[in-house]
């Protein structure tokens, strides 16, 4: 059966909030939208991974709604909306996190200027990805506050899981570590619980034509590709920030 997803019209009001639709947007010209922002010709896509061949979509999905994927940071309210598609296994990913997000988060995020949507999906060419990502997955059906410190240690010590035959083993003291219910954090692996998560993500990033990572959906302008110096990103959002907030240009309000 081919994956299915239920997602929102041409400008992805649904990313947040409730609502869908069936049609996909077609993906912009990620090159031209930071000319655009930037005014710098010579500016193209960020370093990143391209995706060769098909995602790899963890068993079938029938229904994929994006509200409930994912995990959003920052306030509903924010006049930005911003979703990352990224892989655990992603080496580029890792930068971005290491060195642009945390100050991004700081300087948009947490002034209510942009809420965030993490959505890691499979991309199908890093190692032990797809064991992590549910294992993230299972940390989030407990605890948000450990959810995010678990990202945190996978994308610290990606080589460690990356390299290893048994990268569920690997990571299960790190969950320990968090505090939380380690019988349920079993079970829900054992079960599967998550699984249809991570693959409605990836299903996500297949169907809007996602063909790197990391990349960046900017809710009302398009995706933008890999990880750009910190400078650039924080060019690109108060420059969209200004924009919608001055009315220039209008970002479709997101239904909760």
């Amino acid at each position: 059966m081919k994956p299915t997803l239920r997602v929102a019209a041409a400008t992805l009001v649904a990313l947040f909030g409730a609502g869908c639709a069936d049609a996909v947007p077609e993906p912009e010209r990620t090159d031209d939208l930071t000319r655009s922002l930037l005014d710098q010709p010579s500016v193209t896509a960020g370093p990143s991974t391209e995706i060769s061949g098909d995602l790899a979509i963890p068993g079938e999905v029938t229904r994929a709604y994006l509200p409930e994927l994912g995990f959003n940071l920052g306030s509903v309210e924010a006049p930005v909306k911003v979703i990352e598609f990224s892989d655990f296994g992603c080496g580029y990913c890792r930068r971005f996190h290491q060195e642009s997000f945390p100050t991004l988060a700081e300087q948009f995020i947490a002034t209510n200027m942009v809420e965030w949507k993490f959505l890691p999906f499979i991309a199908g060419m890093f190692e032990n990805s797809l064991a992590v990502t549910e294992a993230a997955e299972c940390t989030l059906e407990q605890d948000a506050v450990a959810y995010g410190a678990f990202g945190d240690m996978l994308w610290t010590r990606q080589p460690e899981w990356k390299e290893s035959g048994d990268p569920s083993a690997v990571v299960r003291p790190w969950a320990a570590g968090l505090g939380i219910d380690m019988d349920r954090y079993d079970s829900c692996l054992a079960e599967g619980r998550r699984t249809e998560r991570v693959a409605g993500a990836t299903v996500a990033a297949e169907q809007l034509g996602v063909r790197a990572t990391p990349t960046f959906w900017i809710v009302g302008y398009g995706p933008l590709q890999g990880a750009l110096p910190l400078e650039a990103f924080q060019g690109i959002l108060g420059t969209i920030h200004q924009e919608v907030v001055t009315g220039q240009q209008a970002v479709p309000g997101i239904a909760n």
